[in-house]
């Protein structure tokens, strides 16, 4: 029986952990599938998350933010409720909560959180942005690092993509087929594609192999996901021909290539090309149903809008769609993305923005319609061109393009990561025993050891709070029942892709059992040994801290008298409550290796001034007539 018995906790020990383990696991999805944008599938996880009662306070944040990228502000409101009430928020809820009560016109409510916003920290300008009659509501949070790449050229390079170890680009440096030929509009060479084995550290960028490069622009591109099909942008030149409009231009157009030992080759013509107007930037769907690209063909919306055309799995097209008024302006929309849950990046000068073109994301229902749109915003997008946007599959990083710090024509690619947000969490336990520690105070400070932050651990012994990072902190804790633990942690030169820092504290308990188990001195009546009823309620508590707490713990128990009585009888009172003291313990189940030792001590160890001759009133005598009990060991 006590195999089973054993069997079966080890059994359940083994489930739990599998599913923490799994949930832990779902919320990595559900952050991934937020970092892609794909709001509708990561609410969805959210919401399994706290239904699964795991990391609740983190899952209603994040479903708030889900909801307020995907424009519903009566469930917006529901979770900014909530998140705004957990300890140590960051100052962005408060600001958001205001922004969807506003949209739900609790204009009083949502000036109080304002207010909060303001008072923590917040940015004057974001409120008057806010309080504007016409204000723009909804803006990115999300912040991102930028990195020149090591294959930046004095020319133009952009449109970066990998696939696999393969990144390709586009570069005006010195021209594949013609060095000394130059494209007149900006004075330099025409564009070509060049690869990188980003497995060589000493590939600074080749040509790629095949039929793709010509005398003229080739890029940017997008490939298939088996990797064996290429689009590609290039001026209108097919079959050693090249075509102009009426007004001698040679427009772009869209190609397809086959992957064929090694070599793209195969080049096809797109149907919908069209020697009158340009057809470009081509962006393959994830599962390669689909083909974006923009056009200035007539019937759009401006000069350039994005379409989108599904490719037949007998590899016809169907018909163009003009993506619509939402995606397209009056101005030029260039740069199609698809990452890989389906949202649709590119870049417009049509929309409002920070700049000329800046890179925008979508927003889908949950009919997979885009509803609306979202600028990226800093550092992603700047006062220049901002385009070429490719993410990886991660959707934490990826590539794109500026002409941020040059001269028109001369754009640089740059490579961005997400910089999530860093959760610092840990549980507080007993030293002896293991078990969580409730209520426990856990104060954050700074490298100067100023407190930055101020909380208390769950019924389960767990915290959380949200750090900064490249900083020092230290992090103590601390319980009546317990000595302080501190630790000292930083969260300089951590990945960007890490999200939390576990700090866990284990506190080692007094040797203090009335503090311990939460007990009230015990007393005796005058002259009396016996076991009150109010005594024994207390001696209960001793029994459940050394049987259920500390099954390990040795003590002894010393027992006491007041000063009246000659000190011969005073000394034989005491034994007899010690004793008494004994029995009732052992005859509650408690062995007597447990307690070892149970003495008398009369009024030798008084506890305040009541000595023989002194005049003291009965609750003052009434102190001294006390057991005491004696941690010897706790392991």
């Amino acid at each position: 029986m006590k195999t089973l018995l054993r069997y079966s906790f080890v059994l359940f020990l083994f489930l739990e952990g599998f599913s923490l383990n799994a949930q832990y696991g779902k919320q990595k999805k559900a952050d991934a599938l937020f970092n892609k944008y794909s709001f509708i599938k990561s609410s969805q996880t959210y919401k399994e998350l706290i239904d699964n009662n795991y990391n609740v306070a983190y899952a209603e944040r994040k479903l708030a933010d889900c909801y307020f990228m995907l424009r519903d502000p009566e469930n917006a409101a529901i979770y900014y409720k909530k998140a705004v009430q957990q300890p140590n928020i960051p100052i962005d809820y408060y600001y958001n909560y205001a922004v969807v009560l506003r949209g739900l016109g609790e204009y009083e409510e949502a000036d109080t959180w304002l207010k909060k916003f303001k008072k923590e920290g917040g940015k004057n300008k974001m409120v008057r942005e806010l309080k504007k009659e016409k204000p723009v509501l909804f803006n990115v949070q999300t912040k991102y690092t930028l990195q020149d790449v090591n294959f930046n050229t004095e020319y133009s390079d952009f449109g970066a993509y990998r696939f696999g170890d393969i990144l390709y680009y586009i570069s005006a440096k010195n021209g594949a087929r013609n060095p000394k030929k130059v494209y007149s509009w900006n004075e330099q060479p025409f564009l070509d594609m060049y690869t990188i084995n980003l497995n060589d550290s000493l590939n600074t960028g080749t040509p790629v192999v095949g039929d793709i490069n010509t005398k003229f622009h080739e890029g940017p591109i997008s490939i298939s996901s088996d990797g064996k099909t290429m689009y590609f942008s290039r001026n209108n030149y097919y079959q050693n021909h090249n075509e102009r409009d009426q007004k001698g231009v040679n427009h772009l157009q869209i190609y397809k290539a086959s992957l064929v030992n090694g070599k793209w080759t195969n080049i096809t013509d797109m149907p919908f090309n069209n020697a009158n107007y340009s057809v470009s930037h081509p962006a393959l769907s994830n599962d390669g149903k689909l083909l974006y690209f923009s056009s200035d063909m007539p019937g759009g919306h401006g000069k350039a809008d994005i379409y989108k055309v599904t490719i037949q799995e007998n590899g016809t097209f169907g018909p163009l769609q003009n993506l619509g008024p939402i995606v397209n302006t009056e101005g030029e929309e260039l740069f199609p993305f698809i990452n890989s849950e389906g949202t649709l990046f590119f870049s417009s000068d049509g929309h409002e923005g920070i700049g000329l073109l800046d890179i925008y994301g979508t927003i889908k229902n949950e009919e997979n319609e885009i509803t609306d749109i979202v600028n990226l915003g800093k550092p992603i997008n700047s006062k220049k061109d901002d385009f070429s946007f490719f993410m990886f599959s991660d959707g934490l990083s990826g590539y794109m393009a500026s002409n941020r710090n040059n001269k028109i024509g001369n754009d640089d690619i740059y490579a961005f990561e997400t910089v999530l947000p860093l959760m610092l969490k840990g549980v507080v336990s007993d030293s002896i025993n293991g078990k969580p520690i409730p209520n426990a105070k856990i104060s954050l400070k700074n490298n100067l050891g100023s407190e930055i932050a101020y909380l208390l651990t769950d019924e389960n012994g767990y915290y959380e709070i949200n750090i900064d990072r490249g900083k020092d902190y230290s992090i103590s804790a601390s319980q009546e029942k317990y000595t302080d633990k501190t630790k000292i942690f930083t969260s300089k030169n951590i990945g960007k892709k890490i999200t939390e820092i576990v700090v866990n504290l284990q506190l080692v308990p007094v040797t203090d059992i009335k503090v311990l188990a939460g007990l009230n001195t015990i007393y005796f009546d005058f002259d009396k040994y016996n076991i009150r009823p109010d005594a024994a309620k207390e001696l209960d508590k001793i029994v459940n801290l050394m049987t259920a707490e500390y099954p390990e713990m040795v003590m002894k128990i010393e027992s006491h008298t007041d000063s009246r009585g000659s000190l011969s009888y005073n000394d034989r009172l005491s034994i007899d409550r010690a004793n008494a003291t004994y029995d009732y313990l052992i005859s509650k189940g408690l062995t007597k290796e447990r307690v070892i030792a149970h003495k008398g001590y009369g009024e030798r160890r008084l506890t305040n001034g009541c000595s023989d001759g002194v005049a003291c009133e009965e609750p003052e005598h009434q102190k001294n007539r006390r057991t005491d009990f004696i941690v010897l060991k706790m392991k």
